[in-house]
């Protein structure tokens, strides 16, 4: 799809990811619709970017619709998603709460499935044309983290999806793709409840992540590991998953 001019929906725009992924795609002329949940933050990338600030917390019903609703309110019209909304947590799964795994959970998937079936839904009612949803996950949905059980499985949940809704949208001329970040230079892991200490794999910085998510949007790509080396382990995982967890134990 041409980004010019285009009406793209970028969630968790507030900061990190979102915020990078929001400043480039102004950059490269499309129309940016920043949704999050912090206000003033959000007002800062929209006013940076030269787009729009909705303020919405993805968790609460009927917020994922209202949200695409008022785009198409706004606009007239949505030419892509980029669900990036979501929240991580490190530590064992027993000393988790239940409100912890349901706010993981509603968030990481329900919230995101229920962006691709609203986009999916709005595309399909609009004239015919090239369109997009790219989705950000982890590569903890790929190999599986000790320690983030619940976090890799939220996005190894999405990668199954978006895997699936790409083959339901394939004739409508609609592209769906996800990008897998590995260490990532953001606050999320302040907020996850432990810090990033190691020394392998270096965070990257957002930007470069918001290259490959705009790489996804204009078709040239489908899935996209960032750093690319990352898409060994990540397959190794995938084949020979017995090996691969002993290799994940000795070394981390």
């Amino acid at each position: 799809m041409q980004l010019s001019d285009a009406v793209v929906l970028v969630t968790g725009a507030s900061g990190g990811i979102g915020a990078a992924t929001a400043e480039l795609l102004a950059a490269r002329g499309a129309r940016v619709v920043c949704a999050g949940r912090d206000e003033a933050a959000l007002a800062a990338v929209a006013a940076r970017c030269g787009g729009s600030a909705l303020t919405a917390d993805l968790r609460e019903p009927g917020a994922v619709d209202a949200l695409v609703e008022e785009v198409l309110t706004r606009y007239g019209r949505l030419d892509a998603v980029v669900a990036n909304a979501g929240i991580g947590h490190a530590g064992a799964v027993a000393a988790m709460t239940a409100e912890q795994v349901t706010s993981l959970v509603d968030l990481n998937v329900r919230s995101t499935l229920l962006l691709g079936r609203a986009a999916a839904a709005a595309f399909t009612t609009q004239p015919p044309a090239d369109r997009a949803i790219c989705f950000v996950t982890s590569i903890a949905g790929a190999v599986g983290v000790s320690g983030e059980s619940v976090y890799s499985a939220t996005k190894a949940a999405v990668e199954a999806f978006a895997l699936l809704l790409g083959e339901e949208l394939r004739d409508q001329r609609v592209h769906v793709g996800t990008v897998l970040p590995g260490i990532v230079d953001t606050a999320f892991f302040d907020r996850r409840g432990a810090p990033y200490d190691r020394r392998v794999p270096r965070p990257v910085p957002p930007s470069r992540v918001a290259r490959a998510v705009v790489d996804v949007l204009a078709g040239r790509r489908r899935r996209v590991v960032v750093p690319r080396w990352l898409a060994v382990p990540a397959w190794l995982a995938g084949a020979v998953p017995g090996p691969y967890r002993a290799l994940a134990r000795r070394f981390g």
